[in-house]
């Protein structure tokens, strides 16, 4: 049997300095190595805002050590992922002496700790006091160890900091030009996903599609919702192999196909037919999946085929779940000869939720695909009494993707 650790006294005893931070930047923890270095006390720091407790240097009038930190911790709140922050001077108070500050070079990481939601719980802050290194050649006479001059020396450490900040700089840069883009891209996706039936199922019906992280919000998967007179109402969600414009654009073809093939067949398995076939005349949807629908409002039936999708998920307003896995078949355009695709029906009762969604919202690396699966049906049934609107959200939060994850997902929540 593994020994206990005691992760508590690790922290406490890390020599490399650390200070914990809340997601409102409010300081939490500190071990002992940050309080040797900075000289403080866990008194004088816990329960302090991290600006409070190490405001900018008042006598240096190019002090930005707390706008660069404060733009690198937003952005571990916003994406998720560690911020490696360049070479940065950030002068600290003298313990004692208020209003006097002693200069001070870091090179900081900021690295997030994940909640159960997903959400950014905790910010570690490592810091690394370069200070010595900056500071060896004023205080000494390099010239005589290095065979460099004093003013040569001080001019290579003027030359290494300027290029810290110009790399600084360039990285800001970047990321704006980024975010203006996802923006564009955003634009694109929702009037790719527009969904005009949507109109007439407010609160029956809710939908979301989150990019993969990292990506420029183009992607490949996809939702659609169609209305066919007079009371039957088609579902389906598919995925293209792949991200960026390619996929999207083979996804923009797939889905119009998708969605008039059913406006023309009616039948599930007969739509995924024809887009198998015409999904073998488009470069790049070999091997899309996707999942068809049709819920009869009338008789309370639903009609569904699958093409290597992962099931939908049927909850039952008495607490259980069933999977609609009765109709599976290999993706579109995977089989060398065309063959009839199966299609399978199941009741449902008044007040049952029907969910469908992409891989993304399940699959993880590090687990079998199973695992998640169980996890959303049991999230499902949980909070089947949430209104479709909040019920998406839920999932999404309950599943740790609220925020996007490693893969698209695309999700249908539908209340019968």
């Amino acid at each position: 049997m593994a020994p206990q650790v005691d992760h508590a006294a690790l922290f406490a005893a890390t020599p490399s300095p650390y200070l914990v931070l809340g997601p409102d930047l409010v300081i939490v923890d500190v071990n002992d190595a940050y309080l040797e270095v900075t000289g403080r006390t866990s008194e004088e720091l816990i329960g302090q805002h991290l600006f409070t407790a190490y405001p900018d240097n008042p006598a240096d009038p190019e002090a930005d050590g707390v706008r660069n930190l404060d733009a690198s911790l937003h952005r571990v709140l916003s994406t998720r992922r560690a911020d490696t922050m360049a070479l940065q001077k950030y002068d600290i108070p003298v313990p004692g002496r208020p209003g006097v500050f002693e200069e001070r070079w870091w090179s900081p990481v900021n690295t997030p700790v994940l909640g159960p939601d997903g959400q950014v719980a905790w910010i570690i802050h490592r810091v690394e006091d370069v200070t010595a290194y900056i500071k060896a050649h004023r205080a000494a006479h390099p010239g005589l160890r290095l065979g460099v001059r004093l003013e040569e020396t001080q001019a290579l450490e003027a030359e290494l900091y300027a290029r810290a900040r110009e790399l600084q700089r360039l990285n800001e840069e970047l990321r704006r030009a980024h975010a203006r883009e996802r923006e564009v891209a955003v634009t694109l996706q929702e009037a790719m996903l527009h969904v005009p039936d949507l109109a007439h199922h407010r609160h029956d019906v809710a939908v979301r599609y989150l990019p993969a992280t990292g990506s420029l919000n183009i992607c490949g998967d996809w939702y659609d919702v169609v209305d066919i007179a007079p009371d039957r109402l088609a579902l389906a969600v598919g995925d293209v192999i792949g991200h960026g414009l390619q996929a999207a654009a083979v996804m923009g073809m797939l889905r119009s196909a998708l969605s008039a093939a059913i406006r023309a067949q009616e039948r599930p398995a007969q739509a995924l037919e024809v887009l198998g076939l015409y999904a073998r005349s488009v470069e790049g949807a070999l091997g899309t999946t996707a999942v068809k629908a049709m819920v009869d409002t009338r008789s309370c039936l639903i009609t569904y085929s699958t093409a290597g999708h992962p099931p939908a998920i049927l909850a039952h307003s008495d607490g259980g779940y069933e999977l609609l896995d009765q109709a599976t078949d290999p993706p579109l355009g995977t089989r060398p000869q065309h063959v009839p695709r199966p299609q399978a029906s199941v009741h449902y009762t008044r007040g049952d939720t029907l969910v469908l969604y992409t891989d993304g919202l399940i699959e993880r690396r590090d687990e079998d695909i199973d695992v998640g699966l169980r996890r959303l049906a049991e999230a499902v049934t949980e909070c089947a009494r949430l209104g479709t609107e909040q019920l998406a959200d839920t999932l999404l939060a309950r599943l740790g993707v609220a925020s996007g994850g490693r893969d698209d997902i695309a999700l249908i929540v539908v209340r019968l």
